[in-house]
């Protein structure tokens, strides 16, 4: 099995079986998995939507999700057979008024995005204030995930 760390605003799929471990605060990953053929793919953004001004790239969830699912279908997966984990989405720095609320803003896109495209989730850690490290199989779709404590306030 290849082991791959995810960095943020990158995205990683394969029908091979590989080990991807990343780390969240804000961020949110989804991991898609197909059932049939144990293909799976995990995203890690930053944002939520593409503001159309700079290079559309997977720093953003819409774009992200997008292009997971578009590179899941290029490895011979059929989306009525994926289901999605998702994972992150933490207010991890405290501000006096954090009017951004980035984590809860980057968890609606991934909700959003997939039940428009009919597509399950079936796990899913988001929210409260701590980061996670996650590890994700995906041969088999199993997810282990540990809490990151975060001191930081602003």
């Amino acid at each position: 099995m290849t082991r791959h760390f995810l960095y943020p605003s990158t995205m990683y799929a394969s029908a091979q079986p590989s080990e991807v471990t990343t780390i969240l605060g804000s961020c949110v990953a989804v991991c898609l998995w197909d059932r049939t053929s144990g293909i799976g793919g995990i995203n890690h953004y930053m944002l939520p939507t593409w503001n159309g001004m700079e290079l559309a790239s997977p720093k953003y969830g819409n774009i992200a999700i997008e292009r997971l699912v578009e590179r899941m279908v290029q490895l011979g997966c059929r989306t009525n057979n994926l289901v999605a984990k998702i994972f992150g989405g933490g207010e991890v720095i405290s501000f006096s008024s954090n009017i951004m609320h980035i984590g809860q803003r980057n968890i609606m896109v991934a909700e959003e995005m997939l039940d428009e495209k009919h597509i399950p989730i079936i796990g899913r850690s988001t929210g409260g204030n701590s980061g996670r490290k996650i590890i994700y199989n995906t041969h088999t779709g199993e997810v282990l995930q540990c809490y990151i404590k975060s001191n930081i306030t602003k």
